[in-house]
């Protein structure tokens, strides 16, 4: 009977995988065609909204850099006030947006810029500051932009991203692109808007997600690469053949210890 079950688990060791043949489109925007031309609509806007918790980096120069020197809130600048509220940087200082979208700007006080893009905050600084200074310059970045790539991709992570103008192919490149195991017909987009997490589907086979809302990224965007069919059933055949392994395992271990004690009893 040993003999027997130890041939059993043999042959279901050699079983060859029952994994689907099913066939994944590779390709991105395969429904493009073949011409060697052409035009993609694109409607995008890909400017970044202000949100609270966001860190803002704003500089603000002149001609006369002495004139706007208390306009800039860096580590030797003894002038601030100490109810500011900001976070260090190694060098230069970011305002912190406040949860009612507001930030403590030096000489100007407290500026709403929640809803706000970078350019809308620098043109509104602009105008306030020209009040005092002759032709202002102001620099606005936004120093936390950051968006989780997960799933099948080659090296899934939550990266940094230093231009405001990033999209969903952007993230999957920084992230090694998808495996051939990524389901390029169902890629997930999580945003949170006003408080409520929406989310979105974008299949990367059809060159309309060019010109969805969810292309260009957004600040604390999740990318998600469902796994295909083929995954998932190799998943489910390794999970299954994992199971049956550790029941033969189990009674080839208590048969033996059987045989043991049968053998046992005999000689005596």
């Amino acid at each position: 009977m040993k003999n027997k079950l130890l041939l059993l688990l043999f042959i279901i060791a050699i079983l060859p995988s029952c994994s689907t043949s099913q066939k994944q489109s590779l390709p991105y925007f395969s429904n493009i065609g073949e011409a060697a031309d052409g035009t993609i609509p694109s409607g995008c806007d890909y400017s970044i909204k202000v949100i609270p918790d966001d860190e803002l980096i704003i500089t603000v120069n002149s001609l006369v850099p002495a004139a706007t020197a208390h306009y800039n809130l860096t580590l030797d600048n003894p002038s601030l006030r100490e109810d500011m509220v900001f976070s260090s940087t190694p060098k230069l200082q970011t305002y912190l947006v406040d949860k009612q979208g507001c930030i403590n700007f030096p000489v100007l006080g407290k500026l709403k810029v929640m809803g706000k893009t970078t350019n809308e905050i620098k043109a509104m600084l602009e105008e306030q500051i020209g009040k005092d200074v002759e032709n202002p310059y102001v620099r606005v970045q936004l120093a936390n932009f950051k968006v989780n790539v997960l799933g099948e991709v080659k090296q899934p992570g939550a990266y940094q991203v230093t231009t405001e103008r990033f999209s969903v192919l952007d993230a999957l490149a920084t992230a090694g692109d998808l495996t051939e195991y990524g389901n390029r017909a169902n890629v997930l987009i999580i945003r949170e808007e006003d408080g409520v997490k929406r989310y979105h589907r974008l299949n990367l086979n059809d060159a309309a997600m060019l010109s969805t809302p969810y292309f260009y990224l957004q600040q604390n965007d999740v990318v998600y690469v469902e796994p295909n069919k083929i995954r998932q059933d190799n998943s489910k055949y390794n999970q299954n053949n994992a199971f049956k392994l550790s029941v033969i395992s189990t009674i080839v271990s208590a048969c033996s210890v059987i045989a043991s004690l049968i053998i046992a009893l005999s000689v005596k």
